[in-house]
Parts: C-alpha cells; sequence; structure tokens
C-alpha cells in the first residue's frame, strides 16, 4: 500500500480549508487516507467530521505541535 498524499491546508485561504478537505475526503476509496497539515490543532474540523460524516471516518493524529500538526484521516472500509 502506498503512503497516504499530504494536504497541507496551511497555504490554502481559511474559507476554502474545510471545503478542501471534505472535498480529498470524499474523493477517497473505502480504506484510502490522507495526511492532514496544519499549524494549529484541527480540532473544530473533527468535531465537524462526527456531526457529517459520524462512523465513515478514522482520525490518528502523527504529529501534535507545537508549530505542525499532522493528522491522518481515512474513509472507513465499507
Amino acid at each position: 500500500m502506498s503512503e497516504p498524499r499530504t494536504l497541507d491546508v496551511r497555504v490554502i485561504p481559511p474559507r476554502e480549508k474545510h471545503p478542501t478537505i471534505f472535498q480529498t475526503f470524499g474523493a477517497l476509496a473505502p480504506g484510502e487516507s490522507f495526511v492532514l497539515l496544519n499549524d494549529h490543532d484541527p480540532r473544530p474540523l473533527r468535531y465537524q467530521f462526527e456531526a457529517e460524516h459520524a462512523g465513515q471516518f478514522g482520525w490518528q493524529y502523527l504529529e501534535q505541535g507545537p508549530a505542525v500538526w499532522r493528522v491522518e484521516i481515512s474513509k472507513a472500509s465499507a
């Protein structure tokens, strides 16, 4: 299995971050993942995932600051 792609949202304008992240998630096949790279803890994003995609995603912190947060977000297998 190949390394998951990285989505660096630090370079994306704030109003486009969440739509871009959810578009990336939507394009995943079941069992696939991507790594979110951010400059702060994306906790509010996790709450949004829980509200909109409960039971359909995985969330694993790979790095937790203080300068960089890396989170692997996966789509649950069918």
